[in-house]
Parts: structure tokens; sequence; C-alpha cells
């Protein structure tokens, strides 16, 4: 089983065998302690939890599992989890790094089935960030309290202030993988684009795979524009890609949505799972619900970027 633990950036480095100054030691002292008392169960104790654990001996087992809810489930049909891993290259035996998990979608396929044999780190803001620390608390606080499902995956705290210097998701060269779905609209608006994009080419051995799947804006449009409604051209997210250093291995239409419009007024939000209607004091009509849904999730570039040998 994994043996990574929930920690912050920081302590991230020293549980993955870095060096860690007095000061860093001393500013985390709470996590790390906590961190090395989980660390410290019984032969007992660690018996019992690997007995109640089900086993997940490859990917469908996870993609079935009893711990995923019939709504996630659901958007299986939309967002196409085994085609999609597979098509990345995602194997129980390596280590992953998955990128701003949200509420942890995707974590609760990727985690099971990377518990056993694989390592699973995550980079995510940090709990204190105004807007999304409350969810990056949830998501963190959801893993530790299935260590079953999860084991104890590592999560990074990546502040929006960050540079390439001070960002790692994992020591460098160290990760087979490297996946973010449905985020680089965020990182563009942010400003964080060659950060992350950056850092996840470094985290990569060389020949790792970063997979890339986001919400995309018909060619041509402004991205500027198209990502405040939580879309991006195509060739915005390859030209990021390979400013970082990757190469474009295949594209897919996995994911892709020919009835998205794109043009939605509440942009990628208004479509499911959202149904947003932007407007927190007029929800969304029961007859624009009906019509979004017709249309479904939105249209996804699934890009496959290679870290050259």
């Amino acid at each position: 089983m994994s043996t990574t633990r929930t920690l912050t950036n920081v302590t991230l480095l020293a549980a993955l065998g870095l060096g860690l100054s007095a000061t860093a030691c001393d500013k985390n002292k709470d996590a790390t302690v906590n961190a090395d008392e989980a660390s410290e169960a019984t032969p007992e104790s660690t018996d019992a939890a690997a007995a109640e654990a089900p086993a997940f001996p490859d990917l469908d087992s996870a993609i079935a599992g009893a711990h995923r809810s019939d709504a996630n489930k659901a958007r299986d049909t939309y967002r196409h989890p085994k085609e999609t891993l597979e098509f990345f290259g995602v194997d129980r035996n390596m280590t992953v790094v998955e990128l701003w998990p949200g509420g942890g979608w995707y974590t609760e396929i990727l985690g099971p089935y990377l518990r056993d044999e694989g390592t699973y780190l995550v980079a995510n803001w940090p709990a204190d960030h105004e807007r999304y620390g409350a969810y990056a608390v949830k998501f963190s606080e959801k893993i530790a309290a299935n260590p079953e499902l999860y084991g104890t995956p590592a999560v990074a705290g990546v502040s929006p202030e960050a540079t390439l210097d001070t960002v790692d998701f994992a020591p460098e060269g160290s990760a087979d993988v490297v996946l973010t779905f449905r985020n680089s609209h965020g990182w563009y608006n942010n400003g964080m684009t060659d950060v992350i994009y950056g850092a996840a080419f470094k985290a990569l051995k060389p020949g790792g795979i970063f997979g890339v799947v986001q919400h995309r804006a018909a060619e041509g449009t402004n991205a500027e524009e198209t990502a405040k409604q939580g879309y991006l051209p195509e060739a915005v997210v390859i030209e990021a890609a390979q400013k970082a250093g990757f190469e474009l291995v295949e594209k897919s239409e996995i994911n892709a949505n020919p009835s998205d419009t794109k043009d939605h007024p509440g942009g990628v939000w208004n479509l499911p799972p959202s149904l947003s209607s932007g407007d927190r004091d007029n929800p969304m009509s029961d007859e624009d619900k009906a019509k979004y849904e017709a249309i479904g999730e939105s249209d996804r570039m699934t890009l496959k970027f290679k870290k050259p040998e």
C-alpha cells in the first residue's frame, strides 16, 4: 500500500525523502506530527484495516465500486472514465498526480485503483485560499475519512502566488502520469498556466504522460473571453503544453459533445452537472434545466502529451 501522507506542500517533500529546514519543520510541526502518528499503526490495526478494505484488482472494479454514489456513476456516460484513463495509459502500479481534483469525482476511481500497488498524489488550492480553501479542506477530509478506499495519499497545497521554482507536486522526475480534468480555464484566468504546466513537466519522468481534459471552445475564438465562460480553444492548450516542453502524442474525441453550442449565457456552468443560472437568488427554471440536460455535459478536448525521453 502507498505510504504517502496528507500534508502541506512543504511537508509532502519531507515525507517523500527530501531535505527540510528546521524553520520549515517548526512551521509545519502539527501536520508532521499527525502524519507520523498516523503511520505508526500496530500490526493488529493494520491487519484490521486491510480486512475492511474492499478489493480493487482492476480499473473496472474501481469504477463499479459501491463507494461511488449513483449520481457520480450516472456521469460516467459523459466523462468516460475507463476509456479516458486507458487512453492516458494509467496503470495500477504507477505514480500518478491529479491536479485540482475538485470534489474528488476522479479521485473515487484513481485512489482505489492505485491504493495497493501505486502511488497517488494530489495538488490542490491551499486550505487558506480565500475562494477555494473550503473546497480543498472538504476534499482532504474526504480522503482522510476513508483510508480503506484511498490509503493515505499526499495532498500538496499550491498557492496562487507560486512560481515554477516553488511548486512541487512530486520529486522531480518521479511521476509516471500527471492528470488534469477541466481545470485549465481556471489557471488561464489566474495567470497560472505556465507555472502549473511547467511543474507538471518537472514532476514527470522522461517519457511520462501529461493528460489534459478541458472544456473546448470553438477554434479561433479569443481565449481571454472564452476562459471566463469555462472554455479554451484546443490550440491554446496545445501551445501552452508545448511551451512547457511537452510533445503532443495523440488527441481523442472520447469526451466530445457536438451538441454543446458553447454559447450559453452562464458559460459551461449552465450545463450539467452544475445547471446553474448564475444568479443565486433566481435558480434555473425547470424549462431551462430540461434544455441544458438535453445537451448534456460540455464538449471536451482530451489531449495526451509526453515529456521527451
